[in-house]
């Protein structure tokens, strides 16, 4: 079946805007001014364009030649440090210098004193050119008309195309479809998920990384051109959004991680993977748990007995390779404590823990509360400060450690046991120390406490409810 990703009524191409690219190009070119006599102790670093330590007035008359002309001089006031002088608006400016491998006057980094000059040349003339226009350049932006958001908007025809099951959800979900499904691509799997579909649309901040874009570039919000040689904006390190530095701060926290840019799942963001994979919780956590509930809960010491550290590895570079499709059957791994070091070596390489830093506190809090209904109503408090896509793991893995323990006369496990083992796993304190460690264990062994009363009303309240079905608490 031929695929029309776009309806062509709907979308339409954004205008560029090129008035920052036309100042790009008028604007000066550096100019070198050469000293010609030999000059003692200049750095290595340096070339032609250093005069030795000279004052502002010959370096000014120096440069009156031409705009854009530069040369560097020693300071006459702090020998072993060094200025840029520059000439532009027909006047000399002056930048302390700086070298650490790569030339620097701000946060831009150069190979070569030409490149920082010909960036200092254009942003300068732009800035000046231009300062009223960049100042409002982020007013009425194509962003939420024809940009980014349309780009990843689902298509009208996405109902009449095969459906994808959560392949998350407690059952397994494997169909006929299932081989087909598997060959689609990320963008072609958001297109096809039903409006009522079960997965949450989880908020997710945009993983702006300062970028130098090789080639002309137009800032994605904006539409204005992107300028300088180096490090002309940000890119979304999971999207993969262009747009200029100052347009950052105004893109909305709707960022659609897309396989391409998330390359990896064990240290990845939690909410980046989930919504790049489009389920509700990591793959890595359904797929482990499936299997250690399937023939793992009478297994003596689960969780606590450790696997052999080269296997758990290799579960991970399966799951870093293959996604979903790696195999943690029996038949690859026949002892389960491979697959339970998995499933705790992925929470421990979450770079934002599981039990985020925001809301350790509240958790710790109630942990030490011992009145139990204000223990539950701080717990309350501590869960609506997770990430929702943190709420919903913890959540599923919550209800899956209270099965454990259903097992305890056989695998010996209980709520305590538990505690001991997950607590340092899901949650981190900023100040590491031994009582922290011990209120980490509480903290576990508390929530499995609260699992266990599902039957209870306020105990129903606690989780948000369109992420945490009470059947499950």
């Amino acid at each position: 079946m031929a695929l029309t990703l776009f309806d062509t009524d709907e979308y339409r191409p954004p205008v560029w805007k090129s008035y920052l690219y036309q100042l790009q190009q008028e604007a000066p070119h550096p100019r070198r001014i050469t000293c010609t006599c030999e000059v003692e102790n200049r750095p290595k670093y340096y070339g032609r364009e250093f005069h030795g330590m000279i004052s502002r007035e010959t370096a000014d008359q120096l440069l009156s030649v031409a705009e854009g002309s530069y040369l560097i001089r020693e300071s006459q006031r702090q020998p072993g440090t060094y200025t840029l002088a520059l000439r532009f608006g027909n006047q000399t400016r002056n930048f302390r210098l700086y070298h650490d491998g790569k030339h620097f006057v701000g946060e831009k980094r150069f190979e070569s004193i030409h490149d920082l000059v010909t960036d200092g040349l254009i942003t300068l003339y732009i800035e000046t050119k231009a300062a009223e226009y960049i100042a409002k350049m982020t007013i009425n932006p194509i962003y939420e008309h024809i940009g980014y958001t349309t780009l990843n908007r689902e298509p009208a025809y996405k109902k009449h195309m095969p459906t994808l099951r959560d392949t998350q959800d407690e059952r397994d979900s494997t169909g006929e479809d299932g081989v087909s499904e598997k060959r689609l691509t990320s963008l072609v799997r958001r297109a096809t998920l039903k409006e009522n579909e079960q997965i949450p649309k989880y908020e997710k901040v945009h993983n702006f990384k300062v970028h130098t874009f090789r080639g002309p570039h137009w800032c994605e919000y904006c539409a204005n051109f992107m300028w300088g040689l180096i490090a002309q904006g940000v890119k979304c390190a999971d999207c993969g959004l262009n747009v200029h530095k100052q347009c950052s701060k105004m893109v909305p926290n709707d960022c659609k991680p897309d396989l391409k840019h998330v390359k990896k799942v064990y240290s990845c963001d939690l909410t980046t993977l989930v919504k790049a994979h489009i389920t509700k919780r990591p793959m890595v956590v359904d797929m482990c748990i499936r299997e250690i509930e399937s023939r793992g809960l009478n297994s003596e010491g689960l969780y606590r007995v450790s696997g052999f550290s080269d296997l758990i590895e290799d579960v991970k570079m399966a799951f870093d390779r293959d996604g979903e499709k790696a195999d943690i059957s029996v038949n690859m791994y026949e002892d389960i404590n491979i697959i339970t070091g998995a499933l705790k070596l992925y929470f421990r390489d979450l770079p934002i823990p599981l039990i985020t830093y925001d809301a350790y506190p509240k958790f710790i809090d109630s942990a030490k509360t011992m009145d139990p209904d204000e223990q539950l109503e701080t717990l309350h408090e501590a869960l609506k400060l997770l990430p929702p896509a943190h709420c919903e793991t913890l959540r599923y893995l919550m209800a899956h450690l209270k099965r454990v323990t259903l097992h305890e006369k056989e695998n010996l496990m209980n709520a305590e046991n538990l505690g001991i083992v997950f607590g340092p796993t899901l949650m981190r304190s900023p100040e590491q120390d031994a009582m922290a460690a011990l209120n980490d264990i509480r903290v576990v062994e508390m929530a499995l406490v609260h699992s266990g009363q599902a039957g209870s009303p306020r105990m129903l309240g606690i989780l948000p409810m369109g992420l945490c079905p009470p059947r499950l608490l």
